[in-house]
């Protein structure tokens, strides 16, 4: 039976992330994905929000999707633009770039890595015990883990082996998304109804000063509203010709589908991420409806909080107990990424009164605090975890300062490449003995003389000292003493 430190069930965005994760900090990570290999068809979700990007920043690896994808100002609610160009952050804006060429960028980067990647397979059920998981593949064979993570989607199997209650609401509305060829030439564009929305565009696009300009020619997007929900099972291309003429009045001689999938407002979220030895990230977590492009952002931002941490267990150096704080952290991030998608949708329905508040609520968010904080929540750039009381910093993002140090000039991201913690100090030299966690943590001298802001709170006052976390958020603020440093690094890196 072949051995990892941890097997990752599903090779998408957040199993991709994860695994990187991991391989930075020395473990011996699989994944099992029943792909056989990393192209997929069609194009489901369409971009990266802010935080999101810095989070790839902070890897070392953002250029490579900015390079691809295109700037823009993607962050809204209720399909309610909402502009980030006044925040605080090398990235304030989001990236359109299909889901497709997230994944093959992410997977060339877990390629420079050391992870394992066994295709072709699915995990297809697991034993656990107090020391290791059993994992049996869909080919018969088996592999064995300190633990599994189930990044394998809205029905993952891995949460349902686990007994994982998943509780939420069952769906208002159902829409089918597909990637066709056209006999016809389409009505590109958006169109709101009675049923919903719906959209025809080319698959290939820009963004030109904000507006989507398509391709002239090409495959045909397609994401049109059903008229009824409840359907169990796999969408056809009669099901997708029969709602296009229930909105167009005709299907355009659809023909030639390469990729054709349901997606309802279905919202639920795992009552646990964590049961024994095996784990939950992603939309094996939490599902709920496309409205604001946060499944993906979430997905991936669930595993950097969660990669560095199963690391130190696997590696010995922190507790078991360091896994609870993943969940006490990303699921209430999940909750409210839920409760906003399902006002989305409410507020998307085509009624009078709800267009009278939607107009409503359009008007709020035009003004300066309201679209600060809606904004600052769609792009995750406002994720704040309870760390107790303290400083405005402790627990949020750490701001890409650019510091002067001994060696010379660098970004706080940069220094955050190989997923270590950092210790920063910005004050005056202070006698502070780290070496026990010298291994995992970076003491740096440094200076910075321009002002601390932050998305949505604005100015904080400079602290003397940080101890930064490998996902970028502060787990402690120093007033030039180290007063409960020893205490954070306890908690955070371990005892030795």
């Amino acid at each position: 039976m072949t051995e990892h430190a941890v097997v990752i069930a599903g090779g998408g965005p957040t199993g991709l992330m994860l695994a990187g994760e991991l391989a930075l900090a020395g473990v011996d990570v699989a994944i099992v994905e029943r792909r056989p290999s990393q192209d997929l068809p069609g194009s489901r979700a369409g971009g990266l929000h802010a935080r999101t990007i810095e989070v790839l920043d902070q890897r070392g690896i953002a250029e490579r999707f900015l390079s691809e994808g295109q700037v823009a100002q993607v962050a809204g609610f209720s399909m309610i633009p909402l502009d980030i160009s006044d925040f605080p952050t090398r990235h304030p804006y989001g990236l359109g770039l299909w889901q497709k060429h997230i994944e093959r960028i992410l997977a060339g980067w877990v390629g420079e890595l050391a992870v394992t990647l066994h295709r072709g397979r699915e995990v297809t059920g697991f034993v656990q015990d107090d020391t290791r998981v059993d994992v049996e593949l869909s080919d018969g064979g088996s592999l064995r883990a300190e633990y599994l993570v189930g990044c394998d989607g809205g029905r993952s199997l891995v949460r349902k082996a686990a007994g994982i209650e998943f509780p939420g609401w069952d769906p208002t509305t159902s829409s089918l998304i597909a990637e066709v060829e056209m006999a016809e030439e389409p009505e590109l564009g958006i169109r709101r109804d009675e049923l919903g929305m719906h959209a025809l565009g080319r698959a290939e696009y820009e963004i030109r000063d904000g507006e989507v300009v398509y391709a002239d020619r090409g495959p045909e997007g397609v994401m049109v509203t059903e008229e009824h929900v409840g359907a169990t099972s796999e969408p056809t291309l009669r099901d997708l010709s029969e709602a296009l003429v229930a909105v167009y009045g005709t299907d355009y001689g659809v023909h030639s589908a390469t990729f054709l999938s349901r997606f309802t407002d279905m919202t639920r979220q795992a009552a646990a991420y964590r049961d024994g030895r095996v784990l939950l990230a992603g939309d094996a977590a939490h599902v709920h409806a496309p409205d604001g492009g946060q499944g993906l952002n979430t997905g991936v931002q669930d595993a950097v909080n969660l990669g560095w941490k199963l690391a130190q267990v696997v590696n010995r150096t922190s507790p078991e107990s360091l896994l609870d704080t993943y969940h006490a952290e990303r699921h209430p991030v999940a909750a409210r990424v839920l409760r906003t998608t399902m006002a989305s949708v409410a507020l998307r329905r085509s009624d009078d009164r709800t267009k009278a508040l939607r107009d409503t609520v359009s008007e709020l968010l035009e003004m300066h605090e309201p679209r600060k904080r809606f904004a600052g929540m769609m792009s995750g750039l406002d994720i704040h975890y309870d760390l107790g009381e303290g400083h405005l910093l402790l627990g949020r993002r750490m701001p890409d300062l650019d510091l002067a140090t001994a060696d010379g000039a660098v970004r706080v991201f940069a220094i955050l490449h190989d997923a270590r913690g950092v210790l920063l100090n910005l004050g005056k030299p202070w006698a502070c003995d780290t070496s026990p966690w010298a291994d995992r943590v970076s003491a740096i001298d440094a200076e910075y003389d321009g002002d601390w802001e932050l998305p949505v709170l604005g100015h904080v006052a400079a602290p003397a000292a940080v101890l930064i976390r490998p996902d970028g958020y502060v787990a402690w603020v120093g007033d030039g003493t180290d007063a409960g440093l020893r205490d954070a690094l306890t908690t955070w890196f371990g005892s030795r």
